[in-house]
Protein backbone atom coordinates (compact mmCIF):
# COMPACT_ATOMS: atom_id res chain seq x y z
CA UNK A 1 0.00 0.00 0.00
CA UNK A 2 1.18 3.17 -1.18
CA UNK A 3 2.29 5.95 1.91
CA UNK A 4 -0.35 8.70 2.82
CA UNK A 5 -3.64 6.80 1.53
CA UNK A 6 -6.50 7.52 3.11
CA UNK A 7 -9.74 5.88 1.82
CA UNK A 8 -13.30 5.17 2.61
CA UNK A 9 -14.01 3.11 5.58
CA UNK A 10 -16.79 0.57 6.56
CA UNK A 11 -17.77 2.85 9.47
CA UNK A 12 -17.83 5.73 7.00
CA UNK A 13 -20.13 3.61 5.05
CA UNK A 14 -22.31 2.46 8.05
CA UNK A 15 -22.40 6.19 9.33
CA UNK A 16 -23.25 7.49 6.45
CA UNK A 17 -26.17 4.75 5.82
CA UNK A 18 -27.76 5.63 9.48
CA UNK A 19 -28.05 8.59 8.18
CA UNK A 20 -30.15 8.09 5.52
CA UNK A 21 -33.08 7.24 7.82
CA UNK A 22 -33.42 3.44 7.54
CA UNK A 23 -31.32 2.80 3.75
CA UNK A 24 -31.17 -0.64 2.34
CA UNK A 25 -27.65 -2.26 3.41
CA UNK A 26 -27.07 -2.56 -0.40
CA UNK A 27 -27.44 1.26 -0.80
CA UNK A 28 -24.54 4.22 -0.28
CA UNK A 29 -24.68 7.73 -0.89
CA UNK A 30 -21.43 9.18 -2.18
CA UNK A 31 -21.65 11.98 -0.11
CA UNK A 32 -18.03 12.66 -0.41
CA UNK A 33 -16.40 14.42 -3.25
CA UNK A 34 -13.26 12.24 -3.96
CA UNK A 35 -13.03 9.21 -1.69
CA UNK A 36 -9.75 8.23 -2.14
CA UNK A 37 -6.30 10.20 -1.82
CA UNK A 38 -2.98 8.55 -2.92
CA UNK A 39 0.78 10.34 -1.99
CA UNK A 40 3.04 10.34 -5.30
CA UNK A 41 6.49 9.93 -5.27
CA UNK A 42 8.46 9.79 -8.45
CA UNK A 43 10.75 7.28 -7.26
CA UNK A 44 8.12 4.54 -6.51
CA UNK A 45 6.09 4.95 -9.62
CA UNK A 46 6.12 1.53 -10.44
CA UNK A 47 4.57 0.22 -6.80
CA UNK A 48 2.16 3.54 -7.28
CA UNK A 49 0.69 2.85 -10.47
CA UNK A 50 -0.71 -0.63 -9.89
CA UNK A 51 -2.63 0.79 -6.76
CA UNK A 52 -4.47 2.85 -9.44
CA UNK A 53 -7.59 0.73 -11.11
CA UNK A 54 -7.43 0.10 -14.58
CA UNK A 55 -11.40 1.85 -14.94
CA UNK A 56 -13.40 4.80 -14.96
CA UNK A 57 -12.93 7.56 -12.79
CA UNK A 58 -12.42 11.27 -12.06
CA UNK A 59 -9.39 12.29 -10.63
CA UNK A 60 -8.02 15.87 -9.10
CA UNK A 61 -3.93 16.57 -9.04
CA UNK A 62 -2.30 18.60 -6.19
CA UNK A 63 1.25 19.63 -5.87
CA UNK A 64 2.92 22.73 -7.71
CA UNK A 65 0.83 25.60 -9.10
CA UNK A 66 -2.88 24.91 -10.12
CA UNK A 67 -5.09 21.52 -9.56
CA UNK A 68 -5.39 19.32 -12.33
CA UNK A 69 -8.90 17.89 -12.60
CA UNK A 70 -10.15 15.35 -15.19
CA UNK A 71 -12.18 12.27 -15.76
CA UNK A 72 -10.71 9.27 -17.81
CA UNK A 73 -12.15 5.86 -19.02
CA UNK A 74 -8.50 4.04 -17.64
CA UNK A 75 -7.18 6.00 -14.52
CA UNK A 76 -4.04 3.91 -14.68
CA UNK A 77 -3.41 4.53 -18.31
CA UNK A 78 -4.26 8.28 -17.94
CA UNK A 79 -1.98 8.82 -14.88
CA UNK A 80 0.93 6.51 -16.76
CA UNK A 81 1.07 9.02 -19.64
CA UNK A 82 1.19 12.44 -16.97
CA UNK A 83 3.34 10.77 -14.18
CA UNK A 84 5.41 8.49 -16.01
CA UNK A 85 9.22 9.06 -17.07
CA UNK A 86 9.01 11.70 -20.01
CA UNK A 87 9.96 10.44 -23.15
CA UNK A 88 12.71 12.28 -24.86
CA UNK A 89 11.90 15.37 -27.18
CA UNK A 90 8.24 14.68 -26.32
CA UNK A 91 5.56 17.52 -26.07
CA UNK A 92 2.95 15.54 -24.24
CA UNK A 93 1.64 17.21 -20.80
CA UNK A 94 3.98 15.43 -18.31
CA UNK A 95 3.56 16.82 -14.23
CA UNK A 96 5.89 14.10 -12.58
CA UNK A 97 8.10 16.19 -11.17
CA UNK A 98 4.62 18.66 -10.30
CA UNK A 99 2.37 16.32 -8.50
CA UNK A 100 2.43 14.92 -4.76
CA UNK A 101 -0.99 13.96 -4.36
CA UNK A 102 -3.81 11.99 -6.50
CA UNK A 103 -7.47 12.46 -5.56
CA UNK A 104 -9.98 10.38 -7.45
CA UNK A 105 -13.54 8.30 -7.23
CA UNK A 106 -14.08 5.24 -9.46
CA UNK A 107 -17.26 5.39 -11.90
CA UNK A 108 -19.45 3.61 -13.68
CA UNK A 109 -20.58 5.30 -16.65
CA UNK A 110 -20.19 8.87 -18.40
CA UNK A 111 -23.39 10.61 -16.46
CA UNK A 112 -21.63 9.60 -13.47
CA UNK A 113 -18.80 11.05 -14.22
CA UNK A 114 -19.85 14.05 -15.98
CA UNK A 115 -21.79 15.12 -12.60
CA UNK A 116 -18.87 14.76 -10.12
CA UNK A 117 -16.41 16.52 -12.39
CA UNK A 118 -18.65 19.20 -12.03
CA UNK A 119 -18.52 18.95 -8.32
CA UNK A 120 -15.50 18.70 -8.29
CA UNK A 121 -14.81 21.93 -11.11
CA UNK A 122 -16.94 23.81 -8.92
CA UNK A 123 -15.07 23.12 -5.92
CA UNK A 124 -11.56 23.74 -7.05
CA UNK A 125 -12.24 26.28 -9.48
CA UNK A 126 -15.26 28.51 -8.10
CA UNK A 127 -14.78 31.24 -11.06
CA UNK A 128 -13.77 29.59 -13.79
CA UNK A 129 -15.70 25.99 -13.35
CA UNK A 130 -18.39 27.13 -16.12
CA UNK A 131 -16.25 27.87 -18.91
CA UNK A 132 -13.84 24.41 -18.19
CA UNK A 133 -17.12 22.38 -18.43
CA UNK A 134 -18.66 23.99 -21.35
CA UNK A 135 -21.81 23.80 -20.08
CA UNK A 136 -25.10 25.21 -22.18
CA UNK A 137 -27.87 25.72 -20.23
CA UNK A 138 -31.42 24.00 -21.41
CA UNK A 139 -33.82 25.96 -23.41
CA UNK A 140 -37.26 26.53 -21.24
CA UNK A 141 -40.59 27.88 -22.30
CA UNK A 142 -41.20 30.84 -19.67
CA UNK A 143 -44.37 31.69 -18.98
CA UNK A 144 -44.77 34.74 -17.47
CA UNK A 145 -47.49 35.01 -14.77
CA UNK A 146 -45.57 37.86 -12.68
CA UNK A 147 -46.49 40.11 -15.60
CA UNK A 148 -50.11 41.75 -15.86
CA UNK A 149 -50.72 40.48 -18.92
CA UNK A 150 -48.94 37.39 -19.16
CA UNK A 151 -47.07 35.67 -22.06
CA UNK A 152 -45.04 33.00 -22.93
CA UNK A 153 -41.02 33.31 -24.22
CA UNK A 154 -37.70 30.99 -24.81
CA UNK A 155 -34.78 31.44 -22.32
CA UNK A 156 -32.29 30.04 -20.68
CA UNK A 157 -33.00 30.76 -17.33
CA UNK A 158 -34.58 31.35 -14.00
CA UNK A 159 -35.75 34.82 -13.64
CA UNK A 160 -36.30 34.01 -9.87
CA UNK A 161 -36.10 31.22 -7.04
CA UNK A 162 -39.55 29.76 -7.55
CA UNK A 163 -38.95 27.92 -4.52
CA UNK A 164 -40.03 28.20 -1.50
CA UNK A 165 -42.75 31.12 -2.74
CA UNK A 166 -46.64 30.17 -3.12
CA UNK A 167 -47.90 29.31 -5.93
CA UNK A 168 -49.06 31.75 -8.39
CA UNK A 169 -46.59 34.20 -7.02
CA UNK A 170 -43.91 33.23 -9.90
CA UNK A 171 -42.92 32.45 -13.28
CA UNK A 172 -42.92 28.68 -14.65
CA UNK A 173 -40.94 27.16 -16.70
CA UNK A 174 -41.31 24.34 -19.13
CA UNK A 175 -38.25 21.99 -20.38
CA UNK A 176 -35.65 21.04 -21.03
CA UNK A 177 -35.90 21.25 -24.71
CA UNK A 178 -32.91 19.51 -26.94
CA UNK A 179 -32.12 23.30 -27.80
CA UNK A 180 -33.15 26.84 -28.71
CA UNK A 181 -34.94 26.05 -32.12
CA UNK A 182 -36.89 23.28 -30.74
CA UNK A 183 -38.36 25.30 -27.72
CA UNK A 184 -39.20 28.27 -30.16
CA UNK A 185 -40.69 26.05 -32.49
CA UNK A 186 -42.93 24.53 -30.24
CA UNK A 187 -43.97 27.62 -28.04
CA UNK A 188 -44.96 29.21 -31.61
CA UNK A 189 -47.03 25.89 -33.10
CA UNK A 190 -48.60 25.60 -29.52
CA UNK A 191 -49.58 29.46 -29.42
CA UNK A 192 -51.52 29.02 -32.68
CA UNK A 193 -54.65 27.64 -30.75
CA UNK A 194 -54.98 29.75 -28.25
CA UNK A 195 -55.24 34.04 -28.29
CA UNK A 196 -52.52 34.72 -25.72
CA UNK A 197 -50.97 37.49 -26.63
CA UNK A 198 -47.40 37.08 -28.82
CA UNK A 199 -45.76 40.54 -27.81
CA UNK A 200 -43.20 41.36 -25.61
CA UNK A 201 -43.56 44.94 -23.96
CA UNK A 202 -45.43 45.31 -20.76
CA UNK A 203 -48.69 46.51 -21.77
CA UNK A 204 -50.97 50.08 -20.63
CA UNK A 205 -53.77 49.69 -22.77
CA UNK A 206 -54.97 51.87 -24.76
CA UNK A 207 -58.34 52.07 -26.67
CA UNK A 208 -56.88 54.51 -29.52
CA UNK A 209 -53.74 51.78 -30.10
CA UNK A 210 -54.40 49.92 -33.39
CA UNK A 211 -53.20 46.54 -32.48
CA UNK A 212 -50.43 43.92 -34.60
CA UNK A 213 -51.41 41.21 -37.27
CA UNK A 214 -52.35 38.77 -34.27
CA UNK A 215 -55.15 40.85 -33.44
CA UNK A 216 -56.08 41.32 -36.79
CA UNK A 217 -56.37 37.68 -37.52
CA UNK A 218 -58.50 37.04 -34.80
CA UNK A 219 -55.52 34.97 -32.94
CA UNK A 220 -55.30 37.58 -29.98
CA UNK A 221 -57.71 39.16 -27.77
CA UNK A 222 -55.77 42.33 -28.17
CA UNK A 223 -55.66 43.42 -24.24
CA UNK A 224 -53.69 46.04 -25.72
CA UNK A 225 -56.62 48.27 -27.06
CA UNK A 226 -58.73 46.41 -24.39
CA UNK A 227 -59.94 44.18 -27.13
CA UNK A 228 -61.24 42.00 -24.07
CA UNK A 229 -61.94 42.44 -19.92
CA UNK A 230 -58.69 41.45 -18.29
CA UNK A 231 -60.74 38.53 -16.54
CA UNK A 232 -61.08 37.05 -20.37
CA UNK A 233 -57.39 37.53 -20.79
CA UNK A 234 -56.63 35.60 -17.63
CA UNK A 235 -59.29 32.92 -18.46
CA UNK A 236 -56.95 32.44 -21.43
CA UNK A 237 -53.86 32.28 -19.86
CA UNK A 238 -55.20 29.22 -17.85
CA UNK A 239 -55.91 27.69 -20.52
CA UNK A 240 -52.37 28.04 -22.23
CA UNK A 241 -50.83 26.91 -18.52
CA UNK A 242 -53.27 23.85 -18.22
CA UNK A 243 -51.89 23.20 -21.82
CA UNK A 244 -48.54 23.69 -20.91
CA UNK A 245 -48.84 21.59 -17.40
CA UNK A 246 -50.53 18.29 -19.02
CA UNK A 247 -48.41 18.38 -22.15
CA UNK A 248 -51.64 19.19 -24.03
CA UNK A 249 -53.77 16.40 -23.00
CA UNK A 250 -55.82 19.01 -21.89
CA UNK A 251 -56.51 20.77 -24.83
CA UNK A 252 -56.79 17.33 -26.63
CA UNK A 253 -59.65 16.67 -24.49
CA UNK A 254 -61.26 19.80 -24.74
CA UNK A 255 -61.81 19.87 -28.46
CA UNK A 256 -62.75 16.28 -28.15
CA UNK A 257 -65.99 17.46 -25.85
CA UNK A 258 -66.54 19.92 -28.53
CA UNK A 259 -66.50 17.72 -31.58
CA UNK A 260 -68.81 15.42 -29.78
CA UNK A 261 -70.96 17.84 -27.99
CA UNK A 262 -71.37 19.09 -31.92
CA UNK A 263 -72.29 15.51 -33.43
CA UNK A 264 -74.59 15.08 -30.87
CA UNK A 265 -76.00 18.54 -32.03
CA UNK A 266 -75.82 17.47 -35.44
CA UNK A 267 -73.98 20.37 -36.17
CA UNK A 268 -71.63 17.91 -38.38
CA UNK A 269 -69.84 21.32 -40.05
CA UNK A 270 -68.71 22.61 -36.78
CA UNK A 271 -67.64 18.75 -35.92
CA UNK A 272 -65.37 18.54 -38.80
CA UNK A 273 -63.83 21.86 -38.13
CA UNK A 274 -62.99 21.00 -34.43
CA UNK A 275 -61.61 16.97 -35.78
CA UNK A 276 -59.96 19.03 -38.41
CA UNK A 277 -57.91 21.10 -35.28
CA UNK A 278 -57.47 17.99 -33.06
CA UNK A 279 -55.46 16.36 -36.14
CA UNK A 280 -53.86 19.65 -36.80
CA UNK A 281 -52.61 19.50 -32.89
CA UNK A 282 -51.50 16.08 -32.83
CA UNK A 283 -47.79 16.64 -34.93
CA UNK A 284 -47.73 19.82 -32.36
CA UNK A 285 -47.70 17.29 -29.44
CA UNK A 286 -45.68 14.72 -30.93
CA UNK A 287 -42.53 17.61 -30.84
CA UNK A 288 -42.71 17.53 -26.99
CA UNK A 289 -40.25 14.69 -25.58
CA UNK A 290 -41.14 13.13 -22.31
CA UNK A 291 -38.67 15.12 -20.50
CA UNK A 292 -40.02 17.96 -21.19
CA UNK A 293 -42.57 18.85 -18.17
CA UNK A 294 -43.32 21.79 -15.75
CA UNK A 295 -39.42 22.20 -14.06
CA UNK A 296 -41.04 22.58 -10.38
CA UNK A 297 -42.78 19.46 -10.77
CA UNK A 298 -40.17 17.16 -12.93
CA UNK A 299 -38.61 14.21 -10.80
CA UNK A 300 -37.12 11.99 -12.38
CA UNK A 301 -35.13 8.37 -11.14
CA UNK A 302 -31.75 7.81 -13.70
CA UNK A 303 -30.48 4.50 -13.62
CA UNK A 304 -26.49 4.04 -14.96
CA UNK A 305 -23.85 0.77 -14.61
CA UNK A 306 -22.03 1.06 -11.51
CA UNK A 307 -18.64 1.42 -10.64
CA UNK A 308 -19.75 -1.63 -7.88
CA UNK A 309 -19.56 -5.13 -9.41
CA UNK A 310 -23.24 -6.87 -9.56
CA UNK A 311 -24.78 -3.13 -8.87
CA UNK A 312 -26.34 -0.60 -10.98
CA UNK A 313 -26.37 3.31 -9.52
CA UNK A 314 -29.49 5.68 -8.95
CA UNK A 315 -29.53 9.06 -9.48
CA UNK A 316 -32.60 11.50 -8.58
CA UNK A 317 -33.70 14.76 -10.22
CA UNK A 318 -35.99 17.15 -8.46
CA UNK A 319 -36.61 20.48 -7.48
CA UNK A 320 -34.07 20.90 -10.29
CA UNK A 321 -31.61 19.51 -8.28
CA UNK A 322 -29.51 15.86 -8.97
CA UNK A 323 -29.01 13.81 -6.14
CA UNK A 324 -26.41 10.39 -5.75
CA UNK A 325 -25.96 8.10 -6.74
CA UNK A 326 -27.12 5.20 -4.44
CA UNK A 327 -25.80 1.96 -5.33
CA UNK A 328 -28.52 -1.03 -5.40
CA UNK A 329 -26.85 -4.40 -5.29
CA UNK A 330 -28.46 -6.96 -7.89
CA UNK A 331 -27.61 -10.28 -5.57
CA UNK A 332 -30.41 -12.23 -4.91
CA UNK A 333 -30.97 -11.96 -1.10
CA UNK A 334 -32.26 -14.71 1.14
CA UNK A 335 -35.00 -12.31 3.02
CA UNK A 336 -38.19 -12.13 0.68
CA UNK A 337 -38.23 -8.21 0.22
CA UNK A 338 -39.20 -8.37 -3.78
CA UNK A 339 -37.28 -5.78 -5.73
CA UNK A 340 -39.33 -3.39 -6.51
CA UNK A 341 -39.72 -3.08 -2.56
CA UNK A 342 -36.30 -2.63 -2.42
CA UNK A 343 -36.11 0.22 -5.33
CA UNK A 344 -38.98 1.90 -3.60
CA UNK A 345 -37.16 1.84 -0.07
CA UNK A 346 -33.85 3.46 -2.04
CA UNK A 347 -35.77 6.35 -3.36
CA UNK A 348 -37.43 7.06 -0.73
CA UNK A 349 -33.33 7.21 1.43
CA UNK A 350 -32.31 9.59 -0.98
CA UNK A 351 -31.24 12.63 1.19
CA UNK A 352 -33.40 15.97 1.13
CA UNK A 353 -32.70 18.09 -1.71
CA UNK A 354 -30.44 20.31 -0.39
CA UNK A 355 -31.30 24.96 -1.26
CA UNK A 356 -29.30 24.89 -4.08
CA UNK A 357 -28.99 28.25 -5.77
CA UNK A 358 -30.64 29.23 -8.93
CA UNK A 359 -27.02 29.04 -10.87
CA UNK A 360 -26.80 25.54 -9.55
CA UNK A 361 -30.36 24.53 -10.31
CA UNK A 362 -29.86 25.66 -13.89
CA UNK A 363 -26.21 23.60 -14.00
CA UNK A 364 -27.76 20.46 -12.79
CA UNK A 365 -30.81 20.60 -15.40
CA UNK A 366 -27.81 21.04 -18.30
CA UNK A 367 -26.20 18.02 -17.52
CA UNK A 368 -29.12 16.14 -17.28
CA UNK A 369 -29.66 17.84 -20.91
CA UNK A 370 -27.26 17.26 -22.07
CA UNK A 371 -26.91 13.62 -21.14
CA UNK A 372 -30.99 12.75 -22.04
CA UNK A 373 -30.20 14.35 -25.42
CA UNK A 374 -27.47 12.31 -26.67
CA UNK A 375 -28.27 10.32 -29.98
CA UNK A 376 -26.01 7.43 -28.10
CA UNK A 377 -26.61 7.61 -24.31
CA UNK A 378 -26.19 4.77 -21.69
CA UNK A 379 -28.72 4.34 -18.95
CA UNK A 380 -32.50 5.00 -18.27
CA UNK A 381 -35.05 7.73 -16.90
CA UNK A 382 -37.93 7.29 -15.77
CA UNK A 383 -40.65 10.07 -14.63
CA UNK A 384 -42.63 10.02 -11.34
CA UNK A 385 -46.58 10.81 -12.21
CA UNK A 386 -48.69 13.63 -11.43
CA UNK A 387 -49.24 12.44 -8.04
CA UNK A 388 -45.60 11.66 -7.30
CA UNK A 389 -45.91 7.87 -7.85
CA UNK A 390 -42.93 6.34 -9.55
CA UNK A 391 -43.29 3.34 -12.37
CA UNK A 392 -41.91 0.73 -9.68
CA UNK A 393 -42.25 -2.09 -12.20
CA UNK A 394 -40.91 -0.21 -15.01
CA UNK A 395 -37.86 0.76 -13.44
CA UNK A 396 -36.85 -2.58 -12.38
CA UNK A 397 -37.21 -3.94 -15.53
CA UNK A 398 -34.65 -0.93 -16.77
CA UNK A 399 -32.50 -1.94 -13.53
CA UNK A 400 -32.32 -5.11 -15.84
CA UNK A 401 -31.24 -4.10 -18.90
CA UNK A 402 -28.99 -1.44 -17.36
CA UNK A 403 -27.04 -4.16 -15.41
CA UNK A 404 -27.03 -6.76 -18.76
CA UNK A 405 -25.48 -3.95 -20.52
CA UNK A 406 -29.05 -3.98 -22.83
CA UNK A 407 -30.34 -1.10 -25.00
CA UNK A 408 -33.33 0.78 -23.70
CA UNK A 409 -36.82 -0.60 -25.58
CA UNK A 410 -37.44 3.21 -26.87
CA UNK A 411 -34.92 5.03 -28.44
CA UNK A 412 -33.38 7.66 -26.66
CA UNK A 413 -33.16 10.18 -29.96
CA UNK A 414 -35.28 13.01 -30.32
CA UNK A 415 -35.91 15.99 -33.20
CA UNK A 416 -38.49 18.53 -32.87
CA UNK A 417 -37.33 20.10 -36.21
CA UNK A 418 -35.78 17.56 -38.35
CA UNK A 419 -32.41 16.62 -37.85
CA UNK A 420 -30.91 15.23 -34.56
CA UNK A 421 -29.70 17.60 -32.61
CA UNK A 422 -25.69 17.14 -31.11
CA UNK A 423 -25.35 17.12 -27.80
CA UNK A 424 -24.27 20.73 -26.35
Amino acid sequence: MVNGESQVTKGNIESCNRGLSGATADSYYNVLVLARTLTFSPDQDESFFQELPAAAAVFLLRGEGEPYVSKTANLRRRLQRLLGPPAEHSKRLNLRDRVRDIEFTATGSDFESQFLLYRVLRETFPKTYSARLRLRPAPLVKLHLENEYPRASVTTRFSRAMWGQPHGSYNLYYGPFPSRTAAEKFANDALDFFKMRRCVEDLNPDPAFPGCVYSEMKMCLAPCFKGCSDSEYHAEVARVQAFFDTSGHSLTRELAEQRDHASAELAFEDAAATHAKIEKLKPVLAQLPEIVRRIDRLAAIILQPSAEAGAVSLFRFSDAQLDGPLTLSIEQRAESQSMESRVEAIIHNFPGPEAKSTTERIEHLAILKRWHYRSRRTGEIFFAGDKGAWPLRRIVRGIGRVYRGEKPQEDASFSATGPAVPPS
